[in-house]
């Protein structure tokens, strides 16, 4: 379900996450359609499932105060080198 700019969230709703291993050991993970949606778990199951969380709260938080999702951002796969 494409939720654009304007558009009711209703349904469920899919969203690409980024996960980035840390030095220090564990996962943070953000969304990038979702501006400041970050957090971050001990391993990667962890991590997905404190986004999912996070993103619950963000959704909540956009419909109780009427406002819609933020546009999509556009994504580019770039190789380089050799």
């Amino acid at each position: 379900m494409d939720q654009g700019l304007g558009e009711p969230m209703a349904g469920p709703n899919e969203f690409e996450v980024v996960l980035e291993p840390q030095d220090e050991g564990g996962y943070t993970v953000y969304v990038p359609d979702l501006p400041g949606c970050v957090s971050e778990g001990e391993t990667r199951e962890e991590a997905v499932r404190m986004i999912k969380e996070a993103i619950e709260g963000y959704l909540d938080s956009l419909s109780k105060a009427g406002e819609p999702l933020p546009r999509p951002v556009d994504r580019e796969r770039v190789t380089v080198g050799g």
